[in-house]
């Protein structure tokens, strides 16, 4: 009988414990993930459904060979260098799980602070005005994490019934991540005696940016994670195996999908290309009294909010878990 490829001399339909397979699947990885305990795990504990608790506890529990088929598999994708979020469809951010595609940004720690800081700016608007539902647009959503967090804590809020739920416009180039969105609003809003009423709260709009959006319509709250990193270093990430789309990642694209160029007619190379789109078209958009919260890198923050002040825009940069420089908010 042949051996299977991850179970190294095991006959391929022998069974094979969580602790046997976490060792090999450990073993396959070491030389191309730099956390193959950490990935193993999470192979693991999606494959079989387990909580960290019962990885621990069922060590001794033999696998079936449908599910040592597709950790075999799992791993052999992730040595590869795809992202285990890629591999799991699941990400966790700010305590939720979401779906995740090759078609969108891997949800990061990083973004947490934008929720954050969205979350407190909301609350002090609706304590302000209570006559009406705020607005609040999430631009370049991609997943919808952002505004999913968003909401999603705020209904955790006693002092936010779901009848003052803002309303949602969720925002994007890309149909694929649109569809990924509307997935994840539903799987994490759409269960409950008020699911209904809060679904209604959500619209979804395929645009480059604010082009498809009537200049009428002015939100309370504009929120972005647009793409900000330099080209050459989107060059290196993905030289460097890094797997999600170049649409999400490359700030030196112009709205047409072509390279953006400098004053001087120089190929642009700091991640600010859509940024100073967007921020022109947020101003358009912006109701009185309301604020922008853009997500830029620890790179070009300063840069972002000394553009936005040219617009006459007041700017604050709030530093993310790290330390970094993360969040340019405008009012």
């Amino acid at each position: 009988m042949p051996a299977c490829p991850l179970c190294g001399g095991h006959p391929r339909n022998a069974p094979m414990t969580v602790q046997e397979l976490k060792t090999k699947i450990i073993t396959k990885l070491s030389n191309s993930s730099p956390s193959p305990k950490l990935d193993a795990e999470v192979l693991l504990m999606h494959c079989l459904n387990f909580s960290k608790t019962e990885l621990l506890l069922k060590r001794d529990y033999e696998v079936p060979h449908e599910q040592q088929v597709w950790l075999n598999d799992a791993a052999n994708r992730r040595s590869t260098g795809l992202p285990i979020a890629y591999i799991t469809g699941h990400k966790e951010f700010y305590g939720y799980d979401f779906i995740v595609t090759p078609d969108v940004l891997i949800p990061k720690p990083d973004t947490e602070i934008l929720v954050e800081r969205a979350v407190d700016v909301i609350l002090s608007m609706m304590d302000a005005r209570s006559e009406n539902l705020l607005t609040v647009c999430d631009m370049c959503t991609g997943s919808g994490c952002i505004a999913v967090a968003v909401a999603k804590t705020l209904l955790e809020d006693e002092r936010v019934p779901a009848e003052q739920l803002p309303k949602f416009t969720l925002g994007d180039i890309s149909e694929a991540a649109l569809d990924v969105a509307r997935r994840n609003v539903a799987a994490l809003l759409g269960d409950g005696p008020d699911s209904s009423l809060i679904l209604s709260r959500f619209n979804f709009v395929r645009t480059n940016l604010f082009d498809a959006i009537s200049e009428a319509i002015k939100y309370d709250v504009i929120l972005s994670n647009p793409p900000y990193i330099p080209h050459t270093m989107v060059d290196e990430l993905l030289r460097d195996g890094r797997s999600e789309p170049r649409l999400a990642l490359d700030g030196d694209i112009t709205l047409e999908g072509d390279r953006a160029t400098t004053d001087r007619g120089e190929p642009a190379n700091d991640g600010l290309a859509i940024i100073r789109n967007l921020i022109p078209q947020t101003q358009a958009h912006l109701a009185p009294r309301g604020s922008v919260l853009i997500e830029t890198g620890e790179y070009n923050a300063e840069a972002t909010a000394e553009f936005a002040e040219g617009f006459g825009f007041n700017s604050e940069i709030h530093r993310d878990l790290e330390g970094q420089l993360r969040v340019v908010e405008l009012y």
